[in-house]
């Protein structure tokens, strides 16, 4: 069986948990594996320590802490606009997501939280930021 080292090509299925047992995201609604290569930066570093010495067919649990998953919520990530900016497809309703235009033309998704008169405030920190989650994953393939 192929083990995960360093630089490994990894394909495999993954579901997010809460600690309440609710899915927040899972490949396996999509029905496709994701695919990493180990030491990329796609994952943070106790993430990938948590999948180094798993083999190919294996299937593991883990619990990741706030700053070993999505990191913890930034205020500076929390913006306030003023209400004329969203008209049309884009309603100033809390609880809605909306993507804007980051500075290198990326999407950047940020929520409504709050409505107050003329302002909007935006979070544009990760969902997940501050939330301990459970990892959930099937190694498919290891290169």
């Amino acid at each position: 069986m192929t083990q995960i080292i360093a630089n490994s090509e990894v394909i495999m299925h993954f579901t997010i948990k809460m600690e309440d047992g609710s899915v927040a995201d899972s490949t396996k609604t999509s029905g496709k594996p994701a695919k990493l290569v180990m030491g990329d930066g796609s994952l943070t570093e106790n993430f990938e320590k948590c999948l180094i010495g798993l083999n190919e067919g294996e299937a593991a649990s883990f619990t990741l802490e706030p700053d070993d998953a999505f990191g913890m919520p930034n205020p500076d990530n929390v913006q306030h606009m003023d209400r004329t900016l969203f008209v049309g497809d884009a309603p100033a309703e809390e609880g809605t997501i909306i993507a804007f235009a980051g500075p290198g033309g990326q999407e950047i998704p940020g929520v409504i939280t709050e409505v107050a008169g003329e302002s909007v405030t935006v979070d544009f920190n990760h969902p997940l930021a501050g939330h301990r989650v459970i990892f959930d994953v099937e190694i498919v393939s290891v290169n």
